[in-house]
């Protein structure tokens, strides 16, 4: 486990995260809350204390028109670099 609570930051791709790990706060709420994971099975799994996964929990919902910029930033980036993207049915024609 991680030795030190972790704060949460913006210096990667400016979206918040757990200082020192690539872990977003939109991940951490993604696997809680949308796949319906235990925040301990996250912190194990992630190598990080269960209080890092309460902490993005709560900044998630304490900045909720921020969360809802980045959920937008992923969206408009997506869409952005979708002719990237190599689509597996199309390979197969």
């Amino acid at each position: 486990m991680s030795q030190v609570a972790r704060r949460i930051v913006r210096d990667l791709h400016d979206e918040p995260h757990l200082e020192g790990r690539r872990i977003t706060v939109e991940f951490i709420k993604m696997q809680v809350e949308d796949r319906g994971l235990e925040p301990r099975t996250v912190a194990d799994r992630h190598d990080v204390d269960v209080a890092d996964v309460y902490r993005a929990l709560t900044y998630y919902h304490d900045h909720p028109e921020e969360m809802r910029a980045v959920e937008r930033q992923r969206e408009a980036a997506a869409r952005d670099h979708e002719h990237l993207t190599t689509d597996p049915d199309a390979l197969r024609r």
